[in-house]
Formats: C-alpha cells, structure tokens, sequence
C-alpha cells in the first residue's frame, strides 16, 4: 500500500473507531450530558486530533502536519461562532436536555455529508477556474471586517432565518411535545416534530458557515493560487472540517454556559478571516506567506482575544462588586 492509502486508511479507522466510542459508550440516548461529561468528551476529540496530527508529521512530514493543525485550529474557532447560534436555536424551540444531544449528533452528521460534497465541489472549481480564489478571499476580507464591527444587537433570530420560514411552509410540522421522535401520527397523518425542525436548521447553519470556513482552509493549505491542490492538501482539508465538526457537540455542551464570557471571540476571528482574505488576494502579486507565519498569527489572534475577555470580565465583575458595597457614611448610620 502507498503512504496516502495508508494514511486515508487510518483516517477511516480513526473516525470509525471514534464514532463508535463517542456514541455508543459515553452517550446514552435520552440522557443528559453534564459539564463534566462534556469536558472529557471534548478532550477526547482534540486529544484524537492531535493524535492524528503527530500520525501525519512521522508519517507525511512537518509541512503536511503543520498545515492539519491550523487548518484544524481554525475550523474549531469558527465552530465556536457555530455554536453561539446553536444555542439561540435549542432556546427558541425550548428543547430538552434528553433530546439535545441526539439532535445535535443527527444534524452534525448530516453537515459533515454537506461538507464532503462541498469541500468536493469546491475543489475541482478552483482546480479549473484559479481566479475563485480571489473572489473568495475578498468575501473573507469583506466578512471580517463585517463581523468586527457586528453589533450585539444584530443577534441571530431563528424564527425570522429563511430555513425557518421555507420548513414552515414546505412541511406538515406539528407543535405536539417531540419526547425524542422526530416524526409522529397524527389523526392518521404523519407530522414532523419540532425537533426534526432544530436538526435541519442546524444542519443548515452549518452549511452556510462552510462558506467562510472552507476558502479559509483552502488558502492555508494551498501552496500558491494557480497550483492544484496536491493529495495531501485535500487531505488536510477533509480530515481538519471532520474533525473539527464532529467534536461540534461536546463543545456545545461544554461552552454553552460560558459562552457570554468569551466577548471579544468574535473580533479574534474577524481578523484572522481578515487576515486570511488579504493572503489570497496578495497572492495575485506572487506574494506568498507560509503556514508558519500563518499559525503563529492565528495563535496569536485568538489566544490574545480570549485572553482580552477574560480580564474585561474579570474586570467588570470586580466594578460590580465594588458597586454593591454600600459607602462608610451608610454603614455608619446603620451603626
């Protein structure tokens, strides 16, 4: 066997393996999934990416593992704004913690077949036609820039989302309590439930935030514009979104609690999509950065703005706290 069949082979060992383990021994249908349930699931996800990371450095080499890690490091910050919009949706359709975690599996599932095809689709483009790759970067550019300057008020609303609207009106959906199924009968008719719904919008929303993420993996393991994409490129670009997608669900279990004190997030990754988007486009001058400095920067970026919201918050949780002691005159008087 050559080393990409090897290699592709323990991809799928991997992932199979992992599905198997994460699914059928520590969860459990119905059964809620604690903090601390969460953590280890989410350590097992990285711990196995990693894993897989050092597989590829011994068995591609440093350049090859280099480019899977950032590729993956930046898929799993972007999933991070995936899911400050998860939890808008599992709070709008009130689902209940039996029912979230298989609902979070089906449609995570279902994403990452949309990803295959479209990672697929995307790559014979660029294949044929180079100069999609400009396009892409300046929607990147144009997309950081917007989600600096993204107001709180311009929160996601799911029932005002167009997948919403067209589920409505395209199927028979039934407001009956779910109790896990995602369709039932009715008077003799068949009904989806509220938690098929939550499973398509979720699937959905993951699509549309393939359109950031894909061109960005794209350009952090393409060599140059007008090259085609060797195997271990498409490797490193397959492997890093299914990794990161499917460990999706026990980081939305683990940070859906904490997600409000992670404010400044959402403007590490605008400049790292910023950044991203002035690479593609400089490359039309034959200006290339490598993945090292590319790393180092998205590092730097997003470590930095987790670092920034802990202190703001610490910082106002301090004020608050300060607020709430009443002044020496008060106590006095109370004396």
């Amino acid at each position: 066997m050559s080393v990409d069949q090897v290699t592709y082979l323990v991809f799928g060992v991997i992932m199979l393996f992992a599905l198997v383990f994460d699914l059928g021994l520590m969860s459990k249908r119905n059964e809620a999934i604690t903090i601390k349930k969460a953590l280890y699931q989410t350590l097992f996800w990285v711990g196995l990416s990693i894993g897989f990371c050092i597989f590829l450095w011994f068995e591609k080499n440093s350049i090859v593992a280099t480019k899977y890690f950032t590729a993956y490091l930046m898929e799993w910050s972007l999933s991070i704004d995936n899911i400050f919009v998860f939890i808008l949706i599992f709070t709008f359709f009130k689902v209940k913690e039996g029912d979230a975690g298989r609902a979070l599996l089906i449609g995570i599932l279902l994403a990452i077949v949309f990803r295959i095809i479209f990672i697929a689709i995307g790559i014979e483009l660029i294949d044929r036609f180079h100069w999609l790759l400009y396009v892409f970067g300046a929607f990147l550019l144009y997309t950081g820039i917007h989600l600096f300057f993204k107001r709180e008020d311009e929160e996601y609303n799911p029932a005002e989302s167009k997948i919403y609207i067209i589920s409505r009106r395209i199927f028979r959906i039934t407001n009956v309590e779910a109790k896990g199924r995602f369709v039932i009968k009715v008077a003799d008719q068949y009904f989806f439930t509220s938690l098929a719904l939550v499973v398509i919008m979720l699937a959905v929303t993951d699509i549309v935030f393939a359109l950031d993420s894909i061109p960005t993996v794209v350009s952090l393991v393409r060599e140059k514009a007008d090259q085609s994409f060797s195997g271990d490129d498409k490797l490193v670009i397959y492997s890093s979104n299914i990794f990161a997608v499917l460990g999706l669900r026990s980081l939305f279990f683990l940070l859906r609690g904490a997600v409000d004190k992670f404010d400044f997030l959402q403007q590490g990754i605008a400049i790292v999509l910023v950044f991203i988007g002035v690479k593609m486009l400089i490359e039309f001058f034959d200006i290339h950065i490598s993945i090292f400095v590319s790393l180092g920067f998205i590092v730097l970026c997003l470590a930095g703005s987790i670092i920034y919201s802990i202190l703001v918050n610490r910082r106002k949780h301090k004020k608050a706290t300060i607020d709430d002691v009443p002044p020496p005159e008060n106590l006095k008087g109370k004396a």
